[in-house]
């Protein structure tokens, strides 16, 4: 983030300077949410919380050193300055009606100005984002890499996709930024709307439309609807990259007001960007030939990811990087070298016990289910093979079908012991044993009780798959294992 002053911030938040800065007023370096954040040159927004009211916390901001805070409730944050024995007049405060909009406003203030510098000179700030029920983060993680090849690059860090993460994204781009890679959740229709406007994007990619958040979205289409903002939210010149194996997102083509790059993991002659000839094979690794716009003859690549269902992600990483002006053959060069750098994904290390990890949990739905579970015979081997799963969260009406498919798909993977997390599993060990009767399973009611057991339920050389939704907590027990199991 380029120095601000508080003037520009009251400025683009719209806001009333309350309390005046200190008399040695510091710039405004960051923008944080996170007080235990808050330093020297921070702004610290105050946002309320269902468990936690931001406003609680400006006097430990102040005390910190920090140079203003945004808040919206200006009676909590002077009673918590004065609760720390600080001055009224020990950090400037800016007033807003709502802190998480002002955020918002002042993110897309900062990037407006950020392209019309770059624009000034003779350069570009390219904005590209990602959105879809699975593959997102991914995605955002090859993106980033393909385009920090040709230039300055900012990316959220793991999944800051929603109406807080996302303008804290945009507010670290600077004078040298030229590449700036978003994502993009939903949980409602008008999310992505309200990201677009404050990120109008040069491409955007939907990656596929699956059965994330049912419960907010209510059918298959009522998620298609909300994903497609992200088409509508391009600049008129920007361009659209579909997955043209998926017949939601191929029907949005007529939304864009641009070009459309439609890409292929079944090798689709129509896409422009595509995979042919694609073969699984060690480590659960594709290896495919790579079709892209710009180049002479398709090239051999192999990817660094695990799991077959990575290659549609490395397919639209590809062809953002592309819409975004890479050339070709550096996107072809860089597609097999790139890496997982998100937590939680498909991440595979071997423990001590000779215990091979497979931890891809931090966020699950059926579709992902389904690729992780398929994924796991050619990564475990002649290895036991353990599968723990904690309950999917936000699947609406589609609840107790999608766990009991995800019961049968584990007894197909080969699971030798299958422990489950939370009550809503209980479909799945059902289905499950029916379909393997000789199938031994371990219930527990929350993944605290799961972390104190787990290591007494396993053997060594076993292979253990870990997934489900972030909220029900498989994660902890992935980052269990791997603390106690460090090799």
């Amino acid at each position: 983030m380029i120095s601000r002053t508080i003037d520009e911030l009251v400025s683009h938040t719209q806001g009333r300077l309350v309390t005046p800065a200190p008399a040695a007023p510091q710039a405004v370096t960051q923008v944080v949410t996170d007080s235990r954040q808050a330093g020297p040159g921070a702004l610290f927004v105050a946002i309320p919380g269902e468990r936690v009211d931001g406003h609680g916390f400006i006097g430990q901001v102040a005390g910190a050193g920090a140079s203003a805070a945004l808040v919206s409730d200006l009676q909590a944050a002077q009673d918590s300055l004065q609760e720390a024995g600080l001055d009224s007049q020990a950090l400037a405060l800016i007033e807003v009606p709502d802190t998480v909009a002002a955020l918002g406003d002042l993110a897309r203030a900062h990037l407006a100005q950020m392209r019309q510098h770059a624009r000034e000179q003779g350069q570009a700030l390219t904005v590209v984002a990602m959105t879809g029920s699975v593959g997102k983060t991914t995605t955002k993680d090859l993106t980033r890499q393909l385009l920090a090849a040709c230039g300055p690059t900012i990316a959220p860090r793991q999944s800051f996709n929603n109406e807080v993460g996302l303008p804290l994204t945009v507010l670290e781009t600077d004078l040298s930024t030229r590449y700036l890679v978003l994502e993009m959740g939903a949980s409602g229709v008008g999310h992505i709307d309200y990201l677009t406007a404050i990120a109008p994007l040069d491409a955007a990619a939907v990656l596929m439309i699956g059965h994330a958040h049912m419960g907010g979205f209510g059918s298959v289409e009522g998620v298609a609807a909300a994903k497609s903002e992200i088409i509508t939210g391009l600049l008129p010149t920007g361009t659209a990259v579909l997955n043209a194996d998926d017949p939601h997102c191929a029907a949005m083509a007529p939304l864009a007001p641009g070009p459309v790059l439609r890409f292929s993991a079944t090798g689709d002659p129509s896409a422009q960007v595509r995979a042919t000839d694609l073969e699984v094979g060690e480590q659960a690794r594709a290896s495919f030939n790579l079709h892209l716009p710009g180049l002479e003859a398709p090239v051999p690549t192999r990817l660094g990811l695990a799991g077959a269902h990575n290659v549609a992600n490395a397919l639209a990483a590809a062809s953002l990087a592309l819409a975004a002006g890479a050339p070709a053959t550096l996107v072809a060069q860089a597609l097999g070298q790139a890496h997982l750098e998100s937590p939680h994904r498909m991440d595979i290390s071997t423990l001590a016990r000779d215990v091979l990890l497979i931890d891809d949990a931090y966020n699950a739905n059926i579709d992902s289910m389904t690729a992780s579970l398929a994924a796991l015979p050619a990564l475990a081997g002649d290895r036991r093979r353990v599968v723990v799963i904690s309950e999917m969260l936000e699947l609406g009406e589609t609840s107790e079908q999608d766990h009991a498919r995800t019961g049968e798909l584990a007894a197909q993977a080969g699971a030798a012991l299958l422990i489950t997390i939370g009550a809503g599993t209980a479909p799945l060990r059902a289905a499950a044993q029916a379909a393997s009767p000789g199938l031994a399973t371990a219930h527990f009611p929350d993944a605290a009780a799961a972390v104190a057991q787990v290591e007494g339920l396993l053997r060594d050389g076993d292979a253990v798959l870990v997934k489900g939704s972030n909220g029900s907590g498989a994660w902890r027990l992935a980052d269990h294992l791997k603390e106690v199991l460090a090799a």
